[in-house]
């Protein structure tokens, strides 16, 4: 080794300036980098925030689709169930008409005939029946048809 020189205190001061100094900046880059990390982290959580809130609402809007589909489906199942209640509680009321007309026809009396057309004239034939009576009436009525 070679020969030890001696440090004087100015020099050992200088050198303790310059040890602290170079600590400080060394301190300062650190902490501007942690600062710059705690940025970039917040930067980030915030970011994985805002992608979980729109997947999320996504979910959500997917969801509520769905129970929207569901609703109306029902909906329309229920209505045609309720028709075709209607529908058959038409018919009945139907075949009870058509019994108690016939009832009363029957009781009462009714008119009953036909029609048909030949060249110009109308052939009329009706039979009127009022319980145990009957009348039947035929005639035929020209038509003012011009040629």
């Amino acid at each position: 080794m070679g020969p030890q020189k001696k440090i004087t205190r100015e020099e050992e001061a200088a050198m303790f300036i310059q040890a602290w100094w170079r600590g400080t900046l060394v301190r300062r880059t650190l902490l501007h980098a942690a600062l710059r990390a705690c940025i970039i982290q917040r930067w980030w959580k915030q970011m994985l925030v805002k992608l979980l809130e729109r997947k999320r609402k996504l979910a959500l809007d997917f969801y509520v689709r769905q129970e929207w589909a569901v609703v109306k489906l029902q909906s329309w199942v229920r209505m045609w169930r309720v028709r075709l209640r209607y529908c058959r509680l038409l018919h009945a009321a139907r075949i009870i008409q058509l019994y108690w007309r016939w009832h009363n026809c029957r009781s009462r009396g009714f008119i009953q005939g036909h029609y048909i057309f030949k060249e110009s004239q109308l052939n009329l034939q009706l039979e009127i029946s009022l319980g145990a009576q009957a009348c039947r009436v035929q005639q035929c009525i020209p038509l003012p048809i011009k040629e």
